[in-house]
Formats: C-alpha cells, structure tokens, sequence
C-alpha cells in the first residue's frame, strides 16, 4: 500500500482547483467587468454565498495543506496522521458540497439582471431551460454578457466542486486504508 503517495497526489491536485474555484467565485463579482453592481447591491444571490471561494476554495485548501505539510514531516506515515487526513478529508468533501449545491442553484436560478427599461430581477428564476436556448440570453440588457458570465463561471464550478468531493472522498478512503493497515511511503 502507498498510502503516501496518494495523498501526495490528491493534494497536488486540489491546489489548481481550488484556485480555479476561489477566481470563479470572485469573477462573479464583477459582472460586466464593473463594481457598480456590487455597490448597488445587484449581484445574483448565489455569488454573495460565496460557494466558490468558501467551500471550494479555502475549506478545500486547508485539506491540500494539511496533507501537504504532514507529509513534508512524515507525519502522515504513522496513524494518527492519517485518521486526521479523514477529518480534514471531510471537511473538504463538505465545503466541495456547499460549492457544488451553490453553483447549481446559480445556473438553475439564473443570473439577477435588468430584463426590461425599469425593472431589476431573476427573469428566468424556476425555468432552466434558458441554458440550452441561448436566443433568451438576450432578455437580460445589464450587466452586459451577464448570462454567458454566470453560466460560464457557475459551470466551472459545478465542475470542479465535483472533482474536489470525489478527490476528497477518496483521500477519505486513503486514509481509512492508511489507519487501519498503516501508512508506507
């Protein structure tokens, strides 16, 4: 068994998409590259739970660190370490799962935009059809591109909040290995 060894690479893989999960999630801040929204207050609900860079990004980074640093001192080679790996594991498989559920209810609720000359909402909030009809996208009038930004970024993140909870998952199943057989290098 190399239990080790696993670890080393689930934790090089989550760095990148923690990253990738963090710049999304702050992207999404600034819709039609502007802060006037923000400072308005018009952003979609789902970007101010902050699903990217919360869960999917430093829930998840403090699991890749955690694994990175005990490995760095050996301290993963012994039992204890690796019961700890299961709890951080776990940890990171949960801030992936609250990443995951926020990005999906973005793109399934839409982005908040200006729809019309005076009113300002989710004009296809219940409707997740609008993903596949892209002659709709053109309802929204402001923030610029707001539907190609949302759907663009909400769906990086459901991707990549699905690879960081089947990566935590397995560092789960590693790390049960690892205590109960003990952890080789």
């Amino acid at each position: 068994m190399c239990t080790a060894k696993c670890s080393r690479f689930i934790a090089g893989s989550l760095y990148p998409l923690a990253f990738i999960s963090t710049a999304c999630n702050v992207l999404l801040f600034f819709p039609g590259w502007s802060v006037q929204y923000v400072k308005d207050d018009r952003l979609t609900p789902e970007v101010k739970y902050m699903g990217g860079l919360i869960g999917g990004g430093v829930m998840v980074l403090v699991l890749a660190l955690f694994m990175h640093l005990t490995l760095r001192q050996g301290c993963c080679a012994n039992r204890c370490g690796m019961l700890l790996s299961i709890a951080f594991a776990a940890l990171g498989a949960a801030g992936a799962l609250y990443s995951f559920v926020v990005a999906m209810l973005g793109l399934v609720n839409g982005p908040y935009c200006r729809y019309s000359l005076l009113f300002w909402g989710r004009p296809f909030k219940g409707s997740s059809e609008y993903l596949t009809q892209m002659d709709r996208w053109s309802t929204c009038t402001e923030p610029k591109n707001v539907v190609e930004l949302n759907v663009g970024l909400f769906g990086t993140l459901v991707v990549v909040s699905s690879l960081e909870l089947v990566l935590c998952l397995c560092q789960m199943i590693n790390g049960l290995v690892g205590c109960i057989c003990g952890a080789n290098k």
